[in-house]
């Protein structure tokens, strides 16, 4: 019985999968012990010694567990439910997903980060355990399950035909866009602060060099050496733009994710197999339920869950950030800048 149970986990079937979404929405609930401590041995405040996995390998590992579980669950589904084609919108939300994590497992912690702290045990856990269950709710939305929302009559997750008709065919294009401009930004910002930490550390050595006149180099310069991103461009007026354009490329992703629709399956096979129990909406979801009931379109409940559920872990991460920012370079160096969103300074 109970090996029965956890093999309609892998991939999800309907019944676990519905069971999976209801949860899944509730995380941000989770990140409220965030604000209340530093704790976060990652990155700048990763541990000096103790049960830490090296930066690059961790990064590396952790992140490819989503789109390496996308490709297994898209196979393994499509094989069960006997898919003989997805739509065209459905393959652009699994390509979109992988190549966003094809740049961040392996282009840049492997061949552009001059150096990556080294992470605690705990977080490579928890953040491969969540990129597991992002893709366990993501996947399966790809290829078609339909899961009708309690309370908004007519309202699911997907569409019911592989377009949309009038004005709202232009959602997912919009959608589209964004997501490249965020992912574009996210990358421009990310690399700008490898590349100040990258002349940073040379500019300490060079120093060094002059002082004791010595011609070697140490065997990582680049370890723990920090900057303050000067006031302009991307940094004029937030410390961690690449946060918020991030936030930005997962909102067109739900854009994106309105044109998700049924699959085409072989003749043997119904239709109702895609379909799975009604799951009822967080709180903070309802006005949007709402918006996507009067303009007609699906709800993409698992990506914007997942987005919120993005924003509320990342949000008192930057603002733990801040606070290092004015300790180590002064209050007078962050300049009025805000955390992530441009505008709200405690923010």
């Amino acid at each position: 019985m109970a090996n029965n149970i956890l093999a309609s986990f892998f991939p999800p079937d309907p019944w676990a999968y519905s069971w999976l979404l209801r949860v899944f929405q509730w995380l941000p609930v989770t990140t409220v012990g965030m604000w209340m401590t530093d704790y976060h041995p990652c990155g700048k405040f990763s541990r000096t010694q103790g049960f830490n996995i090296n930066g690059r390998l961790a990064w590396c590992l952790m992140e490819s567990v989503g789109p390496a579980h996308m490709l297994y669950v898209l196979r393994t589904l499509s094989v069960r439910l006997s898919i003989e084609e997805l739509p065209l919108w459905n393959k652009v939300a699994a390509a979109l997903y992988v190549i966003h994590y094809i740049n961040r497992a392996w282009i840049g912690p492997l061949f552009v980060a001059p150096s990556m702290s080294p992470v605690g045990v705990e977080i490579f856990a928890i953040v491969s355990f969540h990129n597991w269950y992002n893709t366990a709710i993501l996947t399966p939305w790809i290829a078609g399950y339909e899961t009708p929302i309690s309370g908004y009559p007519g309202l699911t997750t997907i569409a019911s035909e592989p377009w949309l008709d009038g004005a709202r065919q232009y959602i997912p294009c919009i959608g589209l866009g964004i997501f490249a401009l965020g992912m574009t930004n996210n990358i421009l910002a990310e690399r700008r602060l490898w590349s100040m930490r990258k002349e940073e550390a040379q500019r300490r050595l060079s120093a060094t060099k002059s002082e004791k006149g010595s011609s070697s180099s140490p065997k990582n310069m680049y370890a723990k050496v920090y900057v303050m991103p000067p006031a302009n461009g991307l940094f004029r007026h937030s410390l961690y733009p690449h946060y918020f354009w991030e936030w930005i490329e997962w909102f067109g992703y739900v854009l994106v994710g309105t044109a998700v629709a049924t699959p085409k399956v072989g003749q043997a096979m119904s239709l109702a197999q895609f379909k799975t129990p009604s799951v009822s909406v967080a709180p903070w979801i309802m006005p949007l339920a709402s918006l996507a009931e009067k303009l007609g379109v699906p709800l993409p409940l698992p990506p914007l869950a997942f987005v919120l559920n993005f924003v509320a872990c990342m949000l008192p991460q930057a603002r733990r950030g801040l606070r290092w920012y004015k300790q180590r370079f002064s209050e007078q160096a962050v300049a009025g800048r805000s955390a992530i969103v441009p505008g709200i300074p405690f923010w």
